[in-house]
């Protein structure tokens, strides 16, 4: 079995506030095997971004990391001084963050922006050396060479997230994070973008977490899915079987809200606002807007359970639900499974 390029252990990350702690990230724990494609997918304000910047040992007070361990081939990120940490940071795990039209400098040329995450890791090169290495890396994402010396006001918002994704790379990390990087771009844009975020990641070999909160455009990309909802993760599993199956009621009404032809003129959404994090109340936070609830999820926040290999659920409906044959019986208390 191949050893995970990243495992996170009960990972916490608190933003400490005079009203108590908000737990943006409460517990989660996951797995990435190399060349991987996993996906994060949650409502705004389940965690997600959250979860990126903490991978990325970018939380800013009044947030940190209050407990559990980020492994990347067997490091412990959140032991690592900031100095150590910015070595690793680009080399082996990189982020495309969420919204270029702001990520980028404006005063600076692409070239000098691609250039000075290189100098930052001591790369020594001539400028011939290194002219040629900013044309190598915006070649890797269909971006001609002349690029490298315009602005990015110059640029179209595909051509900035294109900039951001070659910053990403041009150190060849084994683990890309992408944070949303289709937002604010339209459909024809979208695509191009994830093709070529497919396309490097092949060519690199490297692991993929996509972020986001578009079901359908994870499940034309990812091979994973993890669900978050209020800093924990509900359902976690192969891409496949979550969307033919899914078990958590969060996880239903996710992909029971996607538009479809025959459903003309009408949305189906979540009922109800995600939980504050802040002094959360106690048992599972869907709860509240939950159809399937039981008595016990008003008290008992429902651990992570292995239903069937791969695939995880945190949920009360199957508490006294074995392992049958590769099957998960029917969940306790009359309710039925959805198909």
């Amino acid at each position: 079995m191949t050893a995970p390029v990243l495992e996170v252990r009960d990972l916490k990350v608190y933003y400490h506030t005079a009203r108590g702690p908000v737990k943006a990230v409460d517990g989660v724990s996951f797995t990435l095997a190399p060349k991987t494609r996993l996906g994060l997918v949650g409502e705004s304000g389940s965690g997600k971004s959250t979860m990126a910047l903490a991978l990325m040992r970018m939380i800013k007070p009044p947030g940190r990391i209050d407990g559990g361990q980020i492994l990347l081939d067997g490091q412990d990120l959140v032991q690592l001084s900031q100095d150590e940490m910015r070595r690793v940071r680009l080399n082996q795990i990189a982020m495309v963050p969420q919204g270029a039209m702001n990520s980028l400098n404006p005063v600076t040329r692409i070239r000098q922006q691609i250039v000075d995450g290189l100098r930052a890791h001591d790369i020594k090169m001539t400028k011939r050396e290194m002219d040629k290495r900013v044309a190598e890396v915006l070649s890797w994402v269909d971006l001609h060479p002349s690029v490298g010396d315009m602005y990015p006001h110059e640029l179209s918002g595909g051509m900035k997230q294109r900039v951001c994704i070659a910053i990403a790379i041009s150190l060849r990390p084994k683990v890309i994070i992408a944070d949303e990087p289709t937002s604010a771009l339209d459909v024809v844009v979208q695509r191009q973008v994830m093709e070529t975020i497919g396309r490097v990641q092949e060519e690199l070999g490297a692991a993929v977490i996509l972020i986001g909160h578009d079901m359908g455009l994870m499940v034309q990309f990812v091979d994973r899915l993890a669900v978050m909802y209020g800093g924990k993760i509900a359902e976690q599993g192969h891409m496949r079987d979550i969307f033919r199956e899914p078990l958590h009621p969060y996880t239903r009404l996710l992909i029971q809200s996607l538009p479809k032809l025959e459903d003309k003129g009408e949305l189906k959404g979540i009922p109800g606002i995600a939980p504050s994090l802040l002094n959360a109340p106690p048992g599972c936070l869907f709860h509240v807007r939950c159809p399937e609830a039981l008595p016990v999820c008003k008290t008992v926040t429902p651990p992570p359970q292995e239903l069937r290999p791969a695939r995880l659920v945190a949920c009360h409906l199957y508490d006294a639900a074995p392992v049958v044959a590769g099957a998960v019986a029917a969940p306790v208390a009359g309710k039925e499974q959805a198909a």
